[in-house]
């Protein structure tokens, strides 16, 4: 994983391209009416870490790498779009391409901004979606199911795929998503090997109105707060015509302005920190003259596979990793000092790698 990708989905007229727009700084028209999203806009943004500026200082960087976040606006998603309605399939294969699926459920009342649905109704939104999604992993598992069973006559490894995707297919056919079907290590690591949509994990964003600051709680929201408890999912609260208005401020006036209405920090940074806890990400970091930088890493991930984040040579050469944690650069001025009070740790290929674990790594 270079970096994390999140595909944002919602139904039309929900704050989904008005997240965009704050998210990514690009002004992608969000007008009033479905489908002004037609390919998916990519934006990559900058994930906030006051770490980095810290050790940059110290050690004299020329410049500072953040670990970096890929959303993927998908097209405004409607009843019937795995059977091509809207901007059906089109739209289902960018969201195959992503990590997670962020989707935008409207939590506010406004008579100005049509529902396509003709009333507020968030977990009605987000069972639409879900269905859209259930129905387009049923068409993948039985088209892929008939595939294999015409050559698991001769090839009798093909039955233990065969046996998952029917289990699948029956998971499915109770309208419910894969990501609540229990599996065997042995069966995950076959259904990793598939696309399925509803396997990936969910943050909902609850977008609010301005009248919600600073608590971003209604009645709405607490609803959505219930439902994902169940799913084991998250909900990250946002006003996105704030966050719209934030992103056209410089880091001064934009944290003014945070204060000024009772926030500490933005609703893309709350998002981003969720999306990494979700799925289980850390950041270790690298100093030095050249560049101070992050690099994005799965929890669990051993040093000689992190250092090959950096390069496939330094995995392959690994000799060790000369370890220091982030609290122990600041608090002796670095890697010299961390070294002198026997904080600079030396560690093979199978020490796993912590969030804030600050790296040198020496291979031939």
């Amino acid at each position: 994983m270079t970096n994390l990708s999140c595909g944002i989905v919602g139904l039309p007229n929900v704050g989904k391209s008005t997240l965009f727009n704050a998210l990514t700084r690009k002004q992608i028209p969000s007008e009033n009416y479905p489908f002004c999203t037609i390919d998916p806009n990519v934006g990559i943004v900058n994930v906030e870490d006051p770490r980095l500026k810290v050790l940059s200082q110290q050690s004299s960087s020329k410049k500072i790498i953040p670990a970096t976040c890929t959303f993927v606006d998908i097209a405004g998603l409607v009843k019937g779009a795995s059977q091509g309605e809207g901007l059906g399939n089109q739209f289902l294969s960018h969201i195959r391409e992503t990590d997670a699926i962020v989707q935008v459920v409207r939590c506010f009342d406004n008579e100005k901004v049509i529902h396509v649905s003709g009333r507020v109704d968030p977990l009605q939104d987000i069972e639409v979606i879900t269905l859209e999604l259930i129905l387009a992993d049923i068409q993948m598992a039985e088209n892929t199911y008939s595939r294999l069973e015409k050559q698991a006559k001769g090839k009798k490894e093909l039955l233990p795929t065969l046996d998952l995707l029917k289990k699948a297919i029956a998971h499915l056919n109770q309208n419910l998503p894969l990501r609540s079907l229990p599996l065997t290590p042995a069966e995950e690591a076959i259904a990793k090997l598939y696309p399925f949509l509803t396997r990936k994990k969910v943050l909902y964003i609850c977008n609010v109105s301005e009248n919600d600051l600073p608590s971003m709680d209604n009645p709405y929201v607490q609803r959505v707060r219930e439902f994902a408890a169940k799913e084991g999912s998250s909900v990250v609260p946002i006003c996105a015509r704030i966050e719209e208005e934030i992103s056209q401020l410089n880091e001064t006036e934009a944290k003014e302005f945070l204060q000024s209405l009772g926030l500490q920090e933005s609703g893309l940074d709350r998002l981003i920190r969720e999306a990494f806890h979700l799925l289980d990400l850390v950041t270790f970091i690298t100093t030095g003259e050249i560049e101070t930088r992050a690099w994005t890493i799965r929890k669990g991930t051993p040093a000689a596979q992190a250092a090959g984040k950096i390069h496939s040579d330094i995995e392959k050469g690994f000799i060790r990793a000369e370890v220091v944690a982030y609290d122990d650069m600041v608090r002796f001025k670095g890697r010299v000092g961390a070294r002198e009070a026997g904080k600079a740790r030396s560690e093979g290929k199978e020490y796993i790698v912590h969030d804030g674990d600050v790296i040198l790594f020496y291979h031939n």
